[in-house]
């Protein structure tokens, strides 16, 4: 089809891109190693060499770090690159096409979230970015509440607001009466917001939003929701939830190239200055006659997108969220909780694992009405294995890519691990050299030995059975055999001696 410009059809992106003559790449899964994956992603045929002779087809079990792309986005993104122009400036064609692509897609995300009339959808760098943008838009006086748990990312932000840090709750029952208990003392008629996640970055564990944010808007305060762990996994409605904002990352939501998404209620954005100054994000400018400038900015979206945006980030948001609506949530949601018990049953059979979470352990793989609690995403430590050394012979002698460290989560592991909440290190990094263990309390009499960072494995929609399979069978060797190949500290990291 020939592509007009204003009338990008955002329900099938690559076709709307496509010249007479032309046609999309295509994507079979015959052959893929990754064939029972719902969603085939880009690297599914990766190989990787392995310390011990040989390759194997990476298994990448790091998605809640960066989920691979979908081929989908990227057959997508490849169709409209020939068509790439300058976004809102250009007179030409194919500005004007990527100035619809890019709004369209504004409207799609509006669509994925099931965004409120007049909900705005702020494209940003991440979710961090989002979080950072949101922080710099609340009103004077704003109180902030935020659990101890969350990630760095909602943690941090709030540094100009009084923020109120609420321990890490024990049960999601727990959560919202420590959350209604905190707003209960606020100021009832300043303005007061509450940032909490979807799902833990590091147990996995499902939050009760829907909940919190009925006590939060009880005290008269907002909420918004960090969603860069759910809305990979599960359908995020902001209708349903009842929450005020969104935020999430595109590079969790299986698309590349470095885009967020902040959506929700428009006045404090529009009531707050721009979060970057400059064109895009100025509607008129004029010198005053004492020689300063005058500024009217915008107050749509525009007003915090300033300087030429990123097209390519916000219609890979745009394909993820058309292809993992069209994949069907429900499906989708099944078949990862088929591997969160493959994983959870694997690792329950080897006494030396530990899996870290904050509801416990033992609390059931879904509610009462059915929902699951918790996604693909799995933190645990083993005796006598310092978490850089396990996770760098998976990777070497397995070819499996797992995460090991502290998750941008300090003080949730910290207190998941029974260490002191106040103690620090590099995101990521880990704590002590490869093999070496911290003793709780100082001693051995203080209690057992125990890692001083975690380990997790983390999945989603393009991950085909063997993977995890390959990974729990690796775990069960690697504690019961040891490791077969001699590491050493490089950097930071724990990686294979040469």
């Amino acid at each position: 089809m020939s592509v007009r410009p204003h009338t990008v059809e955002t329900a099938t992106p690559a076709a709307a891109v496509r010249t007479p003559g032309t046609a999309a790449a295509t994507t079979t899964c015959d052959s893929a190693p990754c064939c029972d994956a719902p969603l085939p992603v880009l690297g599914r045929d990766v190989t990787v060499p392995l310390v011990t002779g040989g390759e194997v087809t990476y298994a990448a079990l790091d998605y809640a770090a960066s989920a691979p792309a979908l081929q989908r986005v990227w057959d997508d993104v490849a169709a409209y690159a020939p068509y790439y122009g300058s976004v809102h400036r250009g007179a030409g064609y194919l500005s004007q096409l990527s100035t619809d692509l890019f709004e369209n897609s504004r409207v799609t995300v509006h669509e994925f979230l099931d965004c409120r009339e007049g909900d705005q959808v702020v494209f940003t760098r991440s979710t961090t970015d989002s979080l950072n943008l949101l922080a710099g838009a609340l009103p004077d006086g704003c109180e902030v509440f935020v659990f101890e748990t969350e990630h760095h990312a909602s943690l941090l932000p709030w540094t100009n607001a009084r923020v109120t840090y609420l321990d890490a709750p024990r049960t999601p029952v727990e959560a919202v009466r420590t959350l209604g208990s905190a707003l209960a003392g606020r100021d009832p008629h300043g303005p007061a917001l509450v940032c909490v996640t979807g799902a833990s970055n590091v147990t996995g564990e499902l939050w009760p939003v829907r909940e919190l944010a009925a006590a939060a808007h009880a005290h008269g305060a907002r909420i918004v929701l960090d969603a860069a762990q759910l809305a990979p996994h599960h359908r995020v409605s902001v209708r349903d939830l009842d929450v005020d904002w969104v935020a999430f990352s595109g590079h969790k939501l299986y698309a590349p190239f470095g885009s967020g998404v902040l959506a929700g209620r428009a006045d404090w954005l529009q009531g707050a200055e721009p979060y970057l100054a400059g064109g895009g994000a100025s509607r008129k400018v004029a010198r005053r006659a004492d020689g300063g400038v005058d500024v009217e900015w915008h107050t749509t979206a525009a007003r915090h997108e300033a300087g030429s945006p990123n097209v390519i980030g916000a219609y890979a948001i745009a394909s993820a969220c058309r292809a993992l609506t069209e994949a069907g949530f429900d499906a989708l949601v099944e078949r990862e909780q088929h591997l969160v018990a493959k994983v959870r049953s694997g690792l329950a059979e080897v006494p030396e694992v530990r899996v870290l979470s904050l509801f416990g352990d033992d609390s059931p793989s879904r509610s009462a009405g059915g929902t699951p609690t918790r996604v693909g995403v799995i933190s645990f430590v083993v005796e006598g294995w310092n978490s850089s050394h396990f996770a760098a012979a998976l990777s070497a002698e397995y070819g499996i890519g797992v995460r090991d460290g502290l998750f941008c989560a300090h003080p949730l592991v910290r207190t998941l691990l029974g260490g002191e909440s106040q103690e620090v290190g590099e995101c990521g990094a880990p704590d002590a050299e490869p093999g070496e263990r911290s003793e709780v309390g100082g001693s051995p009499a203080d209690g057992p030995a125990r890692s001083l960072n975690a380990i997790r494995v983390s999945f989603g929609a393009g991950t085909p059975d063997e993977h995890v399979e390959r990974f729990v069978t690796a775990v069960r060797e690697l504690v019961r055999d040891g490791a077969r190949w001699n590491y050493r500290t490089e950097d930071g990291r724990c990686v294979p001696a040469v």
